[in-house]
């Protein structure tokens, strides 16, 4: 597709464009004395799929400006290196994604997806520290924890052809985005070029809306306009991961989502079921122990010391496909427009671009699409003050998540000494993963907490605190028993037994 096609179709304003359905008389009247008649979404991936479904629905038409060629099924992607490497939906990310694209939990599953909706935590081997969670039973709401498994490229492939299937969606595929262009203290359109034939176009827009991701393109227009730069938010990573796609005999492994986190000293590991039968593997480990693995013979060792032996046998039986893909973040960034004083009309940030999480936790899919939500809900309530408002929202979604992950990557240090506060917390963290590992509501609390269905203050419910106790006291008991049976079982106590 060229940018005179492109062109074209933005200035027809074609009245029977609906975007994700079907709008009343009243709702389309209001749109167009909004003004809402063109949307560019810079980048095609995943967040921009998610803001350009959500603004499909308020503008007449929507541009999805990609550097990429994108082709009709599933692929990697140059501009996406980080697609080799193992990708999730949590458990809030599949609720948008269903709320979103009625049928594609389907339409994939179909395709080969692994979808996981029946609440059977017996597909589910999850180790925390020294306890693993309940490893059977059934949860009592299967619905808010469905996962959808699935390499990067599967489910951008699927969610992009919903999308362009958006009436007064158009995808401009092999185009770079060179600078958004600003009048009156608004951005009114975006300078583009084409891949091959290198002719610049610029698209008129009443809303550009920034999703390439990390390499961050707004700060500096901003700054060359006046605006000045947002404040940055960092946080160090101290892992480094690689992962690896594999193909392992059938039945081999009884789960379909395997993790371990024994601690910070110890090796990451995260297995996971994806589409026509294959397997995605990544393996983490700090920096100060070697960082990510080099090689899949150095992933296997590392995962035999921390899985299972059923399935570490597994894994020594499967088939790389592929090449490893090794990743090394320096840092978790949080750009803060939402503290920014001024900022253009016409411009929002999504996506990696506003906030890239250490993606070792596999959140960022799930955090474009809540901000998706929130776009939503801030262009139902006008244009005004459009940007604060959005960014305020996402900022709602954002800070739990990145309070959480920020705790989690520091190392702990021999020589700081914890408040009375902090190891209080650590006691009821302990506390609550001793009672998961026996409780099925706690270990389903804990899931809808880590899925981000449920705020972590769930975890402190009053009516979860006698099935922590109870749990705890079985383990307590448990405890006295295992030296009690060893000492009953001991020469010395059958010697005593026959005087």
């Amino acid at each position: 597709m060229d940018a005179t096609r492109a062109e074209s179709n933005l200035g027809a304003g074609n009245s029977d464009q609906s975007g994700a359905g079907q709008r009343s008389a009243g709702q389309r009247s209001f749109l167009m004395k909004s003004g809402r008649k063109h949307a560019v979404v810079l980048g095609a991936g995943m967040a921009g799929l998610f803001a350009a479904r959500v603004l499909s629905e308020f503008y007449d038409a929507v541009t999805v400006v990609e550097r990429d060629m994108l082709l009709d099924h599933p692929s990697h992607r140059q501009g996406v290196p980080q697609d080799r490497h193992l990708h999730n939906f949590l458990g809030r990310g599949v609720q948008a994604l269903a709320e979103f694209f009625p049928g594609l939990l389907d339409e994939m599953a179909a395709a080969g997806a692994i979808v996981v909706n029946d609440g059977d935590l017996g597909r589910i081997y999850a180790r925390m520290g020294q306890w693993e969670l309940k490893r059977s039973g059934m949860i009592a709401d299967p619905t808010g924890l469905t996962l959808c498994l699935a390499s990067r490229p599967f489910v951008e492939f699927y969610v992009r052809r919903r999308v362009a299937a958006l009436p007064g969606v158009t995808f401009l595929d092999g185009h770079d985005v060179l600078e958004p262009i600003a009048a009156d203290d608004a951005v009114t359109a975006v300078r583009i070029v084409d891949r091959r034939s290198e002719i610049t176009t610029a698209l008129n827009a009443d809303l550009v809306a920034d999703a390439t991701g990390r390499s961050a393109l707004i700060p500096a227009f901003l700054e060359r306009l006046g605006y000045g730069r947002p404040a940055e938010e960092r946080s160090p990573t101290a892992v480094g991961y690689s992962s690896q796609r594999l193909a392992i005999p059938s039945g081999s492994i009884d789960q379909q989502l395997v993790m371990s986190n024994r601690g910070p000293r110890e090796p990451g590991v995260l297995l996971l079921a994806c589409e026509h039968h294959t397997w995605m593997l990544a393996v983490g480990r700090s920096i100060e122990n070697g960082g990510a693995p080099a090689d899949f013979a150095t992933m296997l060792t590392l995962s035999e010391d921390v899985l299972p032996r059923s399935i570490a046998d597994a894994l020594r039986n499967g088939q790389p496909i592929g090449e490893i893909a090794t990743f090394r973040n320096p840092a978790a960034v949080w750009r803060r427009y939402d503290q920014m004083r001024r900022f253009p009309r016409g411009l929002l940030v999504v996506g990696d671009a506003l906030c890239s999480l250490n993606p070792i936790y596999g959140q960022g899919m799930t955090m474009a699409a809540l901000q998706a939500s929130t776009l939503r809900d801030c262009l139902r309530s006008g244009d005004a003050a459009l940007a604060h408002r959005f960014f305020t929202g996402a900022a709602q979604h954002i800070n739990p998540v990145w309070t959480r992950n920020h705790a989690n990557d520091r190392l702990p240090s021999p020589s700081r000494k914890r408040s009375i506060q902090q190891r209080l917390r650590r006691q009821i963290v302990k506390a609550t993963l001793i009672a998961a590992s026996n409780d099925i509501t706690v270990a389903e609390r804990l899931l809808r907490v880590g899925h981000l269905i449920d705020p972590p203050a769930r975890l402190s419910d009053p009516a979860l605190i006698p099935n922590v106790v109870v749990a705890n006291v079985r383990h307590l008991l448990a405890g006295f028993q295992g030296p009690r049976r060893l000492l009953q079982r001991s020469p010395l106590a059958r010697v005593a037994a026959h005087q």
